[in-house]
């Protein structure tokens, strides 16, 4: 065998054992236009270094249309990086998954909750029987018989995990990005006072997502437009609607999953300081909750 025969024949031998020796995890955030990630070391988060755009029409509302090139995209990128025997924790796009707040009426909570919920099988309304979907399930803050429900349909999920497979990399998790996101703001919204409203903006390339919590509980949201105007008049009304379902707000609290520019506007028009919350040193809170998560089989 030539000499440099032996060398590549050796670094294959030594793959799968440096995977075991010295274990990485990726962190991998999709919406529908794009992908970005992070390199997890001893639980520890290297700088953003897997970012990407993707085509037009390669994800539809968190659907993977074509999933060869998906694939093969994400594979690039963990080559590029070194990384592609390391296991990958991945949150769906936001539009991959319905979410509920489910409440159990009995005293104890049952072991298995997903099998307990699907023998009940509660008027939901998804739109996809509970049955067929793909179920996660995370307690509230302070509430153990309260649950975030994220449900997906098993063929999205089946798709994403063909994508995972053209990509060759091994997949250790697939989660809502609501529930990692949830997981990254238990703090903040454990500490809320009951009669406070908390309005989370998150804005992405094409839109800004508005999520309402009440008690530390999700209750509303909503895509608002990207440009400042429209964005701010179509958050007034929003919080305007839910004011009027619940008069028991006396006090909101505007936070930003990052900073933008609509915020001195956001300011003004309510008159109260908006917070920018800090994920560092992970480059999302979808991305510090999927790290932060305990998951369980």
């Amino acid at each position: 065998m030539a000499f440099s025969g032996l060398i590549d024949s050796l670094r294959e031998r030594w793959r799968p054992l440096k995977a075991k020796l010295f274990p990485q995890q990726i962190l991998l955030e999709f919406s529908d236009d794009r992908v970005s990630g992070q390199i997890l070391r001893d639980g520890k988060p290297a700088p953003l270094s897997l970012e990407a755009p993707l085509p037009s029409m390669t994800v539809r509302n968190g659907m993977p249309l074509e999933k060869e090139p998906l694939g093969d995209l994400i594979g690039d990128l963990l080559v590029n990086e070194g990384v592609i025997d390391a296991c990958v924790l991945a949150a769906l796009p936001p539009t991959a998954a319905e979410w509920r707040v489910v409440v159990w009426p009995l005293d104890e909570v049952p072991d298995d909750f997903v099998a307990a919920l699907r023998q009940v099988n509660p008027p939901l309304r998804l739109s996809t029987s509970l049955q067929d979907c793909s179920i996660d399930l995370l307690p509230l803050p302070g509430r153990p018989s309260q649950m975030l429900l994220g449900a997906s349909s098993k063929a999205l999920v089946d798709e994403w995990i063909d994508v995972f497979n053209i990509a060759g990399v091994q997949l250790e998790r697939l989660a809502p990005a609501q529930s990692c996101q949830l997981v990254a703001l238990t703090p903040l919204l454990g500490k809320a006072p009951p009669h406070q409203l908390i309005a989370l903006l998150d804005p992405q390339p094409s839109h800004c997502r508005l999520q309402l919590f009440r008690s530390g509980i999700p209750v509303f949201e909503w895509n608002l437009a990207s440009e400042t105007e429209k964005l701010v008049s179509e958050l007034m009304r929003c919080l305007s609607f839910y004011k009027r379902q619940d008069p028991e707000v006396r006090e909101w609290r505007v936070v930003l999953a990052q900073t933008m520019n609509a915020q001195s506007t956001i300011e003004d028009m309510l008159g109260l300081k908006a917070e920018v919350l800090d994920a560092e040193p992970f480059a999302s809170l979808v991305l510090q909750g999927l790290a932060a998560r305990e998951w369980t089989p």
